[in-house]
């Protein structure tokens, strides 16, 4: 038979408190001279009302400064700790009083009262850390939404409300399943996503982002509206466009209209002048020309709405920019030869670019006399060309790529234009600016290197 476990266990004893261990310690400290004290009082003959009396007062002092040491110990002590209380609380106005340098408990006083003055500098500015970025979460027109580790909304903006049509209230705590945004989190992002919610539908650029709040993992969702940034776009290049086509075509139909109206009241003047075949002939060459003119710009139109996408293959970069230079006839091109560059581009379109830079810095450096230089530079992980005249330089570069703009006369307008399509939709870049260092202006192409 096994032996049953005694079914009482002994009370374990409560511990005595730090103020009645002190209390112990000061009165046993006592004890030995106030006893001492009292044997010899006892010991030596007095009357029993000076006996009395001296007996008292040892003990009185014996006990009184006991417990002075107990007060003195622990009144302190309850202050740090109401001190500390009122932190926990969040409370950072309460000071102690008493901190001096050379006393103990001073000292850990005043490192309390420091710490509330900390405490309080960083809570003020975390506050307005916070307004600020409520403030910024609320005027931003992004979506914002926040989820926690189980899937459920716990925080958006006022963007986020619009989009769901619904006020947060009412979609905090629901899935990103019921609020139709579970495609939005699974996927991979940065992209762009053609969707439809409550309040609005369109092209949404989608991004994703972690964080962590109270400890806990949380998922950032951000919705951009890309359709209302297109269509401003899109608006902003209707009305460009219009403008040029419409300064283009009165510069061709405003003669047009008015030799032809020259040319009828030539006709219909009885008798004929003796010269109104020579009137006739000059007239209507006039409006062949400007009618030839209008062709030229509509096919110009055609050829930069119509560029091919580039058919790519490796490609030397230097053999290309010696055979471009070698291309001018006006003038005799200089070449600053660079390292062995090898590039993945499609080889007509580039050097149809690198003609186009060359012919401008030509057409620039006849006017002045002066020369120009091609040359290639390799970076890291990136290809650059450079042609620099010696031209009279840009003195306004705002409309250098605003498609058929030109400052020279019969220009098509579309060379530059054209030139930064082919770059960009290799990867790369087109700059042209004026040169820092001397006279004339410097055109970079920026590829990517290849192997």
């Amino acid at each position: 038979m096994t032996q049953e476990l005694p079914a009482r266990r002994r009370a374990k004893r409560p511990q005595p408190g730090f103020d009645q261990r002190l209390l112990a310690l000061a009165l046993l400290s006592g004890l030995p001279g106030s006893a001492v004290s009292l044997v010899l009082l006892a010991a030596g003959g007095y009357a029993p009302k000076v006996f009395w009396t001296l007996a008292v007062l040892i003990v009185a002092m014996w006990l009184g400064f006991a417990f002075a040491v107990r007060r003195r110990a622990v009144i302190p002590l309850q202050t740090l700790s109401n001190l500390l209380a009122a932190l926990r609380e969040s409370d950072f106005s309460i000071r102690g009083r008493g901190a001096h340098r050379d006393d103990s408990l001073g000292e850990v006083t005043r490192e309390v009262n420091e710490l509330a003055e900390t405490l309080r500098e960083q809570r003020w500015g975390a506050l307005e850390a916070t307004a600020l970025l409520e403030r910024i979460m609320e005027e931003i027109d992004v979506a914002l939404f926040a989820f926690d580790h189980n899937g459920a909304l716990r925080l958006l903006n006022r963007a986020g409300e619009q989009l769901l049509a619904l006020p947060a209230e009412r979609l905090i705590g629901r899935s990103a399943g019921e609020l139709g945004l579970d495609r939005c989190l699974d996927q991979d992002t940065p992209r762009i996503l053609e969707a439809a919610f409550p309040g609005g539908a369109g092209r949404w650029e989608v991004r994703r982002g972690e964080f962590r709040q109270g400890g806990l993992p949380m998922r950032l969702l951000v919705l951009t509206d890309m359709s209302r940034a297109l269509r401003q776009e899109e608006a902003h290049a209707w009305q460009r466009l219009i403008r040029v086509l419409g300064h283009e075509m009165n510069n061709s139909l405003a003669p047009i209209h008015s030799i032809a109206g020259s040319l009828e009241a030539l006709v219909a003047r009885r008798p004929l002048p003796e010269d109104w075949d020579e009137d006739l002939r000059r007239g209507l060459a006039v409006i062949s020309g400007r009618a030839a003119s209008l062709s030229r710009f509509l096919e110009a139109y055609a050829r930069l709405s119509q560029l091919p996408p580039p058919r790519r293959q490796p490609l030397d970069l230097g053999a290309l920019v010696r055979r471009v230079a070698g291309l001018e006839p006006r003038l005799t091109v200089g070449v600053d030869p660079g390292p062995e560059s090898m590039v993945d581009a499609d080889g007509d379109q580039i050097e149809q670019l690198l003609i186009n830079l060359v012919h401008n810095a030509a057409d620039a450096a006849l006017e002045t006399g002066g020369g120009v230089t091609i040359g290639w530079s390799r970076g890291e992980g990136v290809v650059e060309v450079a042609v620099r005249d010696e031209g009279p330089g840009l003195s306004n570069t705002s409309n250098l790529f605003v498609p058929f703009f030109t400052t020279k006369p019969g220009g098509s307008g579309i060379g530059l234009v054209l030139s930064r399509q082919i770059a960009e939709a290799h990867g790369g870049s087109l700059t042209v600016a004026n040169r820092a260092a001397g006279r004339g202006c410097e055109a970079t192409l920026r590829l990517p290197a290849g192997p």
